[in-house]
């Protein structure tokens, strides 16, 4: 039972490390081309700014590939109590 549950943690860890990885992979290139296309706002941002979002990037990864790849230009409005216009 007891090797179970080792192999278990170790699949964990190394999918875990495999996310991690390849959400680095992913968040260097995004950072510096990326990011430009697609939020106006973050367009002739500094260094400070890149490094700053590099850990959200490399985390959430799979969500800003998709955005990427479908081309969307500009953040999605949102719609909140906060937000509601009377």
């Amino acid at each position: 039972m007891a090797a179970m549950f080792e192999t278990f943690a170790k699949a964990f860890v190394f999918a875990l490390t495999l996310y991690a990885g390849l959400g680095l992979l992913f968040a260097i290139p995004f950072v510096w081309f990326g990011v430009q296309r697609l939020d106006s706002e973050a367009q002739g941002s500094g260094i400070a700014f890149r490094l700053l979002i590099l850990p959200g990037v490399a985390a959430f990864w799979p969500l800003f590939l998709r955005r990427w790849m479908t081309g969307v230009t500009e953040p999605p409005i949102e719609r909140n109590p906060h937000r509601v216009i009377r």
